[in-house]
């Protein structure tokens, strides 16, 4: 990343209420958000939201803007400047539509399991994506009461969107990139194995493997989806 002039090393916040601290510098600020650009981007379901890295990188766009108005004359480094904080706005903008997508995609999914995760489990949306994705649900269901419902005999005037929206389909195939070495990760068998068996994930090599399985590596940033 090309920091802006007199970028400040940390950047950080706190997380739940202030029980644990994001610190940050710019550079890793910015990794970890590629990082969980290129997850949510080419997973199959939502994600855990990365609201403090959000934040924490719009702040940080902040600072740059203000930086780069400070500088006077021409400087061939503000170009530079400015198109690495274009850069940084395109992945964080591409990050929250892919969000919303899903959200408006899976939202009976997403809610469901945000209404079941246990207390002290991370949110896999914030504040502003539960708002989003519950207005969502009401204006779906307010639609097809109206419009379609209505209409149809009273036994039929009911319908379960949890049935009726497609769930994300955790069975595809992800190619991933192995940050940390992995033991003994157990693969479910194709149609044409006999039974369950393990692999190891050797550091810095790349797989194409169902998402399910590898999906709590994900989460806890042992693999990289690329």
């Amino acid at each position: 990343m090309a920091e802006s002039p007199d970028s400040p090393d940390p950047a950080g916040h706190d997380s739940d209420g202030g029980s644990e601290e994001l610190v940050l510098t710019p550079a890793q600020l910015i990794r970890s958000l590629e990082q969980a650009w290129l997850n949510e981007k080419f997973a199959p379901e939502l994600l855990e939201s990365k609201a403090e890295v959000v934040e924490c990188v719009m702040e940080q766009l902040e600072h740059m803007e203000s930086n780069l108005k400070r500088v006077k004359g021409v400087d061939l480094k503000v170009g530079i400047h400015r198109m690495e904080i274009e850069r940084i706005r395109y992945v964080l903008s591409s990050y929250l539509r892919c969000r919303l997508g899903k959200i408006e995609k899976f939202f009976p999914h997403v809610l469901e399991k945000e209404k079941s995760r246990a207390d002290g489990d991370p949110s896999i949306l914030s504040p502003e994506e539960f708002a989003f994705a519950k207005e969502y649900m009401a204006n779906t269901e307010s639609y097809l009461k109206s419009v379609a419902l209505k209409h149809m005999p009273p036994n039929l005037q009911k319908v379960d969107l949890l049935q009726a929206v497609p769930k994300p389909n955790l069975d595809s195939f992800v190619f991933l990139r192995v940050l940390e070495r992995q033991e003994n990760i157990l693969v479910e068998p194709e149609t044409d194995e006999p039974r369950e068996y393990t692999i190891d994930l050797e550091e810095g090599s790349q797989h194409l493997i169902r998402y399910k399985t590898i999906a709590p590596l994900v989460a806890s940033g042992a693999v990289q989806l690329i």
